[in-house]
């Protein structure tokens, strides 16, 4: 029987960031397979060409070795190398009926995690052993609710099919369009997402959300000419002041009537020396929107904005989408289903009939897209985890109590609709 604490506090001990999540998903693997599932992963799992946002080749295999290093199968790692870290586990009832998904992700950030002595992980000595990498947003918790419902469902009977679908690269939301695209959603019936924490305490449990914006994450690249900044600066092609100049007209685009929009360049850097003219020079952008369409006129401006800045400086550029999501519209009726099944669990005290609402983003959305599209129904929960510190701080902690309760909710769920 899976010990969930131990679980979880392992987990959060070898944090991984997004398509490098190579030990995680070989213990879900594992987990996976000895508990009867068959497992798809690696290539099978996740469409090569639409993943955003992938490390470079480097990165990707100095996390491969250290997966390895920390205990991870090389057997099953080999199917994964080059970020191939998507896992789908897949049991069937007795009688045909209806595919019920889950999805739950995997991956951690690249966060300093605090080792102040109020901070729970170093009270109880498990805090993050990979430097610079840390569990802040509950992914390592999700990953266990996750196997704790595999476990859970085993030992059950019902009618159709459950689809356990563990993603990388949440964070960035880059690695759910690539599962989708892959097909993994194709011959889903129902879908239930859900996230720990959110400010939500421990106990309360919302069925459905609402607010999650439309956004695109855009790395900008220019190119220009080197020059000795003193000797021929006229002979230099200055990037970074090309970067510079699309960074203050893209945080001068305005607000919109239409619904609420957001804009950030988040990375500016480039150049090597004081007395080099900057040669290249790199932004990361994002635009957001409650409206897919208005975010979709956003990035076409930056696209505008850094297409001329570059050409004021006599540079040339490329442009590439790092990772998306789109808003997210849960229905109805599964929202009251996942309200229903919430109902006399240990250790729940409250069940709201309004959705917990949230203007972050969640690549999930396209997953309940791909199966609302087909016809299917899903919907995003919130498990509530009384965290002490906001999502991707490094103090940010869940309250253990929830990882059972989670495990319960989806228990309930998946037997409400495989009956």
């Amino acid at each position: 029987m899976l010990n969930i604490i131990e679980l979880r506090r392992d987990l959060h001990q070898h944090p991984e960031l997004g398509f490098t999540e190579y030990r995680t998903a070989s213990i879900v693997v594992q987990t996976l397979k000895s508990l009867g599932y068959d497992v798809i992963y690696g290539q099978d799992a996740i469409d090569g060409e639409s993943r955003r946002g992938l490390p470079s080749e480097k990165v990707l295999e100095e996390s491969y070795q250290r997966a390895l290093q920390h205990g991870a199968d090389p057997d099953i790692l080999a199917k994964m190398r080059g970020g191939y870290t998507g896992v789908v586990g897949i049991l069937k009832g007795k009688h045909s009926g209806p595919t019920l998904a889950f999805r739950f992700d995997m991956d951690a950030l690249p966060i300093v995690e605090s080792k102040d002595d109020d901070h729970f992980p170093q009270q109880h000595e498990f805090v993050s052993h990979f430097p610079g990498n840390m569990h802040a947003c509950a992914h390592d918790g999700h990953t266990t609710i996750g196997l704790g419902v595999a476990e859970a469902l085993s030992q059950q009977d019902f009618t159709g099919t459950i689809k356990l679908i563990f993603q990388p690269a949440e964070e960035g939301v880059r690695g759910a369009y690539a599962m989708v695209e892959k097909g993994m959603l194709d011959d889903v019936d129902y879908l239930f997402c859900a996230h720990l924490g959110c400010e939500v305490p421990t106990g309360q449990l919302h069925g459905g959300t609402k607010g999650y914006l439309a956004t695109t994450k855009l790395a900008a690249h220019f190119h220009g000419v080197a020059s000795h900044a003193g000797a021929t600066p006229e002979k230099g092609r200055n990037a970074l002041l090309g970067a510079a100049t699309a960074l203050l007209n893209i945080h001068s685009i305005p607000r919109y009537s239409t619904g609420d929009t957001r804009i950030n360049v988040g990375v500016l850097e480039g150049g090597t020396a004081a007395n080099i003219i900057p040669e290249h020079a790199r932004m990361i952008i994002e635009t957001r929107s409650e409206s897919e369409e208005v975010n979709s006129e956003l990035e076409q401006r930056v696209r505008t904005i850094i297409e001329h800045s570059a050409g004021m400086h006599g540079l040339e550029y490329e442009v590439e989408i790092v990772g998306g999501a789109i808003p997210i519209t849960c229905d109805e009726e599964m929202i009251q289903i996942a309200r229903e099944e919430a109902v006399g669990i240990e250790g729940v005290h409250m069940i709201p009939e309004e959705s917990a609402y949230s203007t972050g983003s969640e690549d999930a959305s396209y997953m309940l897209r791909r199966v609302q599209e087909n016809g299917g129904k899903a919907t995003y929960m919130i498990i509530g985890g009384s965290n002490p510190a906001p999502h991707h701080h490094p103090k940010f902690d869940i309250e253990e109590a929830a990882l059972p309760i989670g495990i319960e909710w989806f228990r309930r769920i998946a037997l409400r609709i495989l009956r």
